[in-house]
């Protein structure tokens, strides 16, 4: 019997927002694990490609270039794949432009999720039922990467545990002690990044709730905190900023690209925000997390768990059934639950 030809060039597709991006991180890392002499190239977005740089399992980078048309946008991608001879494409995230693209391109082993459309372009297709939100996202990942690797009649090596995103020691304390020296804040405190922005999706928490909370853990200990702004966000930082006067923080927007905005969650002792891009951007860093969640079954916490270790992350739901807002949320007990988590010195 034959052993099966090794993968060369693998395509992976997650080409959405920046926290589906960072929560298949485990599959990129499980996939070059397993074949690290393969040539992975991640299809992404141009926002996410400097994030898609930093991953020490991604060799190239195709950027998805989104054409005006459908079919001049099809046709575009497909000839941007068929340039590149791939062995296999794996479709973390499957959507009908993309999989009709692979199927024109001539990639032979097109594996993705048998749940949409697109599955007619699919020609190896594992059912995920992900609508159920039964299992975390980067677990549905990481199934068909597994699904990928026993085609090719193998065995999955282990998946790398966190962090996943890392940066040099060396600067990151540099970067921390510049902070402490430009905000002077005292040895004792912790530092702590709060972020109110949406991302213009997540559900968050309200910018009263975000004030109360602030105020309740600033009574129960020596904390600063910077409060961090996306594009498009610095109204909401502002706001909150205003309603905290008197309590020890700093305003921070993100104006120098994602990979400094990284670089900055990385110095802090907690982040804390609603399921947003750079919440998952701290759980690959394996950041202690505190993160709001809706009821809703779609945006649950079991579905956008974040990537720390199970010790490092804290989610805080709202259990009052409005599947469309956390407004419930009680902020004293759950101030209490933080600073007992992780903010609590002996």
């Amino acid at each position: 019997m034959s052993t099966p030809t090794q993968p060369e060039r693998i395509l992976v597709i997650r080409n959405d927002k920046i926290g589906d991006f960072m929560l298949a991180w485990p599959s990129f890392a499980l996939l070059k694990s397993q074949y690290p002499q393969a040539e992975i190239t991640a299809l992404v977005p141009q926002y996410t490609a400097p994030l898609a740089e930093q991953c020490e399992w991604i060799d190239n980078i195709l950027i998805d270039e989104k054409k005006t048309g459908f079919l001049s946008d099809v046709i575009n991608l497909s000839k941007n794949i068929r340039q590149r001879n791939y062995d296999a494409s794996i479709s973390l995230f499957s959507e009908s432009r993309t999989s009709l693209a692979l199927w024109l391109a001539g990639v032979k082993s097109r594996i993705g999720p048998a749940t949409k459309i697109a599955q007619l372009f699919i020609n190896r297709r594992l059912r995920q039922k992900r609508s159920q939100s039964a299992k975390p996202e980067y677990e549905y990942n990481l199934d068909l990467i597994k699904y990928f690797i026993h085609l090719n009649n193998d065995m999955p090596a282990a998946t790398p545990p966190p962090p996943y995103l890392q940066f040099d020691s060396t600067e990151i304390i540099a970067l921390r002690e510049s902070l402490i020296k430009n905000h002077n804040i005292p040895d004792a405190s912790r530092v702590v990044i709060i972020h109110p922005g949406t991302g213009g999706s997540a559900i968050n928490l309200t910018i009263e709730q975000y004030a109360g909370l602030i105020k309740q853990l600033s009574g129960l200990g020596k904390i600063f905190f910077i409060i961090t702004a996306g594009p498009g966000e610095m109204v909401r930082a502002r706001d909150l900023s205003e309603k905290i006067q008197g309590i020890d923080h700093a305003l921070h927007e993100s104006k120098t690209g994602i990979i400094d905005f990284c670089k900055l969650i990385n110095t802090a002792d907690l982040y804390i925000s609603g399921s947003t891009g750079p919440l998952h951007i701290a759980g690959a860093l394996d950041v202690p997390t505190v993160a709001f969640y809706p009821s809703k079954k779609s945006a649950s916490p079991v579905r956008w768990q974040t990537l720390n270790t199970h010790d490092r992350r804290l989610a805080i739901i709202d259990t009052s059934q409005a599947d469309e807002d956390i407004f419930k949320i009680d902020i004293t007990q759950s101030s209490a639950m933080i600073f007992e988590r992780f903010l609590m010195t002996e």
